[in-house]
């Protein structure tokens, strides 16, 4: 099969909340495809009722891939996932299948969709430079930075990226920045983004929260804390988990950990939308619009190429 014969890859994205799954999968059935998720918490296996994992029952029977692929004591690559992503999409279109991606995590839409390289890491290389941050300081450290990528050292803040460009470099001869992503596609690809009325959105997300917890969101932590949760460095942190981790070991009541759970997802859903809002090639549409999806499908056969449709 030629390029030109090749489906499109369409990116559902933008803040929690908005309804993307169910476009997503609204969008593969009416277009012969397959879901392929970008959410970096959906990786995880029992991590369901936290993440919003949409239920086998509500698939349509539509294929969703690169769910549950991790225990959550592992933790999230991205370059692993991008090799992931990269080789279902190319099944996807091989087989003449739409891909139909859906997530908010952006770095990972990108992995997925764009010329995107990512350096090698040495964890030995890494300790040495850690090491050394210990002795210098921050400050010390961005002066043996500046030597060799003076850009990355004025534009980096913290210990931890000033350390991971020190490796870059020695690792690759490469400056930090030679690494940052451009917004080119791999392939053709089609964004749809998903955004709504801020109070709307902060009553959903509330909602959304109290609905999780009526759903067994603590139980649900305390399974997965009796396989290992504290110990995945990703997991752990996810939003309500590690809220509801601080009910388990007494510190707060399931109200207190309700209302921080609704704190941090508002705070996460603005960082999604000024992700994906820096990107032109986004679409955006309310979902509450009446008539949404037909407008989406509308904008899909203007934008994309001739084998949009199966």
């Amino acid at each position: 099969m030629t390029e030109a014969d090749q489906r499109p890859v369409i990116a559902v994205v933008g803040p929690t909340g908005t309804g993307k799954s169910d476009l997503a999968v609204e969008l593969a059935e009416r277009l012969d495809g397959e879901i392929v998720n970008t959410d970096a918490l959906q990786f995880y296996r029992g991590m369901d009722i936290g993440t919003a994992k949409l239920p086998v029952d509500q698939r349509r029977g539509i294929p969703h891939h690169l769910l549950d692929i991790l225990e959550v004591t592992e933790e999230a690559s991205v370059a692993r996932f991008q090799a992931e992503a990269h080789a279902t999409i190319a099944d996807l279109q091989s087989r003449g299948k739409l891909p139909v991606l859906v997530g908010g995590s952006g770095l990972y839409v990108r992995a997925a969709v764009d010329e995107l390289e990512f350096p090698p890491t040495d964890p030995a290389v890494r300790r040495r430079f850690e090491t050394l941050a210990d002795e210098l300081g921050v400050e010390g450290l961005r002066e043996r930075l500046r030597a060799v990528d003076p850009a990355s050292a004025e534009r980096l803040g913290d210990t931890r990226r000033l350390v991971r460009a020190l490796e870059v470099y020695e690792l690759t001869g490469r400056t930090f920045a030679s690494y940052l992503p451009q917004r080119s596609y791999l392939r053709p690809t089609v964004q749809i983004g998903l955004d709504l009325d801020r109070a709307q959105l902060h009553e959903r997300l509330r909602t959304r929260v109290e609905t999780m917890e009526r759903a067994g969101l603590l139980q649900e932590v305390r399974a997965l804390d009796a396989v290992g949760l504290r110990r995945g460095k990703t997991a752990s942190r996810a939003i309500g988990y590690a809220q509801f981790l601080r009910v388990l070991d007494g510190e707060v009541d399931v109200e207190r950990a309700r209302e921080n759970t609704v704190t941090a997802t508002r705070r996460f859903a603005r960082r999604q939308l000024t992700w994906f809002r820096a990107d032109p090639r986004v679409t955006w549409f309310d979902p509450t619009k009446p008539g949404v999806t037909e407008d989406v499908l509308a904008h899909l056969e203007r934008s994309s190429p001739p084998r949009l449709s199966p």
